[in-house]
């Protein structure tokens, strides 16, 4: 049976032209991403430095932009939801549905609370990086947090449908941390000749951990000089895998996926070209150079002592100055690194506004959602890839330690909402608010009352912005006895009024004078108890 170190060593043939063509991708962009072992003269790490910076910004600016869809700030990217189909009859009690809710609410806050304190957020958002420029990136779920594998540090194996068999990585480590597992002989120079070899005489040694999958499971451990380490036997089921294999495009029958930034390299390669000659050439035509006439009187060490102002003697015209004449050329050059450079920005979602008085902000804001659909295929598959494994594996470590209640399979289903299914609210969002604009402009405001069932409209509106209308909205119920109850209020309220005018009336008529009619004060007290009476059954009534 083959050690880790020869398995690995067998796989890395398949990765070495990924590994070349994510090298050079990482060296128009973020040479610190992908590394050589040539990039290491002496134990100094020697990098390449790109000529332009679009390459980088585009980066950055395409991985916050994936960040905030991934995994937004806000919002939860997931929501919890019962499956309908095994309980329909828990589903149709309002009161328990509705509790049911409440406890998800909770649930999804803890998450939520869980991923903010720890280390999550940079851990992705650096796999990002690694996804955008090498097109692979590995990130392991452990116990103490998210860790990140780049391309260089790990091979891959898949079957025809992509799915993983097998993964090695490779990382080095302090020899101080891992002798205390090897046997002595192992360690004693005496004993065991290969310890004087230079892998053993090193200060770091090489550890790798070999992933492999059995049926419905995923086991793993590692080895150290060819031996296993005790004690590093883990496994865990399929659906709770922290071995998370991240890939930006998937080509058919290959094990590692291709970067956004190969797809737009020719570019990248032009602009690099075209950035160093502008840069050396402009260097080149601010360099300042006097020439004199051999036959001048004037000597070169004169004019080189002359200060400012002062006055040497000979003639204008037998001294001169060297020019490059290449000004035309310069702004070529210019000119066409600015195309490169609007299309490699609109490449990496950089949002360039027409520089114009009349642009609107609904342009801007059309343009921005114009580029955020061109990577729907991509939000797909890190939804597949990433966040469903991800919150699976969350769901089943903070249901272990106690964090939150444990969820029935059957009854609970977590649902993702963020990433493609994110980008399609928005889609829907707008729809519904262009549908409500034409109708009200073509038809008048009054047709959007009287066609538009504005509960179901106000429903959509929240689901498409991802907001939860549980005791947020009225029901339609709820808005008739409001409706209802305010027109009964103002009815008892006119009817008072026109008690108190007629009470206002009787008082003032002549029959209420005692000198004209004796009997008044019999007909006040009369006329109290019947405005009385008819005020409690105006209330009663209410």
């Amino acid at each position: 049976m083959n050690t880790c170190r020869q398995r690995y060593d067998e796989l890395t043939g398949d990765r070495s032209q990924f590994l070349d063509k994510a090298w050079e991708a990482g060296r128009l962009t973020l040479p610190y991403l992908v590394r050589r072992e040539e990039d290491y003269v002496k134990g100094m790490r020697v990098l390449p430095t790109p000529w332009q910076s679009v390459g980088a910004k585009g980066v950055n600016a395409l991985a916050a932009k994936l960040m905030l869809a991934l995994l937004p700030t806000q919002t939860a990217f997931f929501k919890l939801q019962i499956n309908e189909s095994n309980v329909p009859d828990l589903v149709q009690d309002p009161t328990i549905r509705a509790e049911m809710e409440l406890s998800f609410s909770k649930i999804e806050r803890t998450i939520l609370e869980n991923i903010a304190a720890s280390s999550d957020r940079v851990v992705v958002h650096q796999a990002l990086k690694h996804l955008i420029v090498s097109g692979n990136s590995l990130v392991y779920m452990g116990k103490e947090g998210l860790k990140l594998y780049p391309l260089n540090r790990f091979v891959i194996e898949r079957d025809g449908n992509g799915n993983v068999l097998e993964i090695i990585t490779k990382e080095k480590v302090n020899k101080k941390l891992v002798e205390k597992y090897l046997p002595k002989e192992q360690q004693d120079p005496k004993t065991n000749p290969a310890a004087r070899s230079k892998e053993y005489s090193s200060n770091e040694v090489d550890v790798y951990t070999h992933v492999r999958r059995e049926n419905n499971r995923v086991v793993w451990y590692q080895e150290i000089y060819d031996k296993a380490i005790p004690g590093s036997y883990s496994k865990a089921p399929l659906d709770q895998n922290p071995w998370l294999p991240l890939r930006f495009n998937i080509s058919d029958g290959e094990a590692y996926g291709r970067g956004r930034v190969e797809e737009f390299i020719g570019d990248l390669k032009s602009l690099e070209a075209l950035s160093q000659a502008l840069v050396e050439g402009s260097a080149a035509a601010a360099k300042v150079v006097f020439v004199v006439s051999p036959s001048s009187t004037t000597k070169p060490q004169t004019l080189a002592k002359a200060g400012n102002g002062a006055i040497v003697t000979g003639r204008p015209d037998d001294i001169g100055v060297i020019q490059v004449g290449k000004g035309a050329d310069f702004a070529t050059a210019q000119q066409q690194m600015m195309n490169y450079e609007k299309r490699l920005s609109e490449a990496f979602l950089i949002l360039n506004v027409r520089d114009s008085e009349r642009t609107t902000a609904e342009e801007v804001r059309m343009t921005q959602m114009e580029l955020e659909t061109q990577l729907g295929g991509l939000f797909s598959l890190l939804t597949t890839e990433f966040l469903v494994p991800y919150l699976n594996r969350k769901l089943a470590v903070l249901q272990r330690d106690g964090s939150i209640p444990k969820l029935p399979k059957d009854i609970v289903s977590p649902t993702i909402v963020a990433g493609v299914n994110a980008l399609g609210r928005g889609q829907d969002r707008e729809s519904l608010t262009a549908f409500i604009t034409t109708i009200s402009q073509t038809m008048g405001p009054e047709a959007v009352g009287s066609y538009i069932n504005q509960d179901e409209f106000i429903k959509r509106l929240a689901a498409a912005q991802g907001i939860d209308v549980l005791n947020l909205v009225k029901g339609q119920e709820e808005v008739q006895q409001a409706e209802q109850a305010s027109a009964q209020q103002q009815v008892q309220s006119q009817k008072d009024i026109e008690l108190t005018k007629q009470a206002a009336a009787f008082a003032n008529s002549p029959v209420m004078d005692p000198q004209v009619n004796p009997n008044a004060p019999q007909a006040i007290d009369d006329q109290q108890q019947t405005n009385q009476a008819a005020f409690q059954q105006g209330q009663a009534g209410t």
